[in-house]
């Protein structure tokens, strides 16, 4: 038997396995047809090559077909997880697809040694700094396809801090930013020993809120949405995932991680107000030291995972897209 097919063996008893842990069972609820609430527009998709270092990286593109693209924006995923977050195929949670809809190409970078981009031997090499000049490389080859000189970029928790470095030295192709749970400071003094971090399960499902009994909100997360991002992570990140960001994160939290005074292009705080990691009172004053035009949105109610929240996901995607196309 190949890989494969025991990978397609497997999968269906992984979720199962995996719904009776976290405390729901499906078998009773009429399960949703993935096309019920997706629009009827077709989307096209596009792998772009692209290496750095001598390491291949994954750098994808979506868009609406039929479409002229006059706007590019690249999506930068956080800590532990790959892109693929950004892409729930279930009803009309997906990001990509909401941005694509509104008349985006939406571009997916995998930073070195995560999901879809080739392996790194050193787990803390592809820490932020590195992360950032990535980003450089996937911006410029972006701008290289498009012959855009501009685009626009969002990043997600670890995310904020390697797309903020990079723009910090390299602004003149974007536009705007999102930062979306930004971590502004270090997260807490914590010694990270190992070069890889162990991927499981019940970690991937780590950010949706929980009930007082440790069972998963199901008025705030639709349990198939957790399937599918847990699914996701166990198949494009696997066992593991470079430890080089958590080392930079895991540090005391007086120690500044974004230079916001270095930001010089309009950039969107949004992020929810029950989400851990974030420092509030820095979150609070960050328009501040932010350029002109630059917002701040504070989502109450939602968390770390703001973007697939059943009450919040849509005012989400709404306070981004009327942030990008303010003039």
């Amino acid at each position: 038997m190949s890989k494969i097919e025991k990978k397609k063996i497997l999968l269906p008893l992984i979720i199962v396995l995996f719904c009776a842990y976290i405390g729901f069972s499906i078998s009773n609820k009429k399960v949703p047809d993935f096309q019920d609430d997706i629009s009827e527009l077709t989307y096209s998709y596009e792998e772009i090559p692209l290496e750095r270092n001598g390491i291949a990286l994954h750098l994808d593109c979506t868009k609406t077909e039929g479409t002229e693209i006059d706007n590019n924006i690249l999506l930068i995923h956080g800590l532990t997880y790959s892109s693929h977050e950004f892409d729930i195929d279930y009803k009309d949670y997906s990001l990509v697809r909401f941005l694509a809809s509104k008349g985006y190409a939406v571009w997916r970078l995998d930073i070195a040694g995560y999901g879809r981009s080739g392996v790194v031997t050193d787990g803390f090499m592809p820490d932020s700094d590195y992360a950032a000049e990535d980003i450089d490389a996937a911006v410029n080859k972006i701008c290289q396809v498009t012959g855009q000189e501009k685009i626009d970029l969002l990043g997600w928790s670890w995310g904020t801090v390697t797309s903020s470095r990079f723009i910090t030295s390299h602004p003149e192709h974007v536009e705007k930013l999102v930062l979306y749970a930004p971590i502004l400071c270090g997260i807490g003094e914590y010694e990270v020993t190992e070069p890889f971090h162990h991927n499981t399960w019940e970690h991937a499902a780590d950010d949706f809120q929980k009930n007082e009994d440790g069972t998963f909100d199901q008025t705030i997360t639709d349990p198939i949405v957790i399937e599918l991002l847990c699914s996701s992570s166990w198949h494009y990140d696997g066992e593991s995932s470079p430890n080089g960001g958590r080392q930079d994160l895991c540090v005391d939290k007086s120690q500044s991680l974004i230079d916001l005074e270095k930001i010089s292009v309009p950039t969107l705080v949004i992020c929810g107000d029950k989400d851990p990691y974030l420092n509030n009172e820095q979150i609070n004053s960050c328009l501040a030291y932010l350029p002109e035009g630059s917002a701040l949105k504070i989502i109450e109610g939602a968390s770390h995972v703001a973007f697939i929240e059943e009450p919040y996901y849509k005012e989400f995607h709404e306070r981004v897209i009327q942030f990008l196309n303010q003039e």
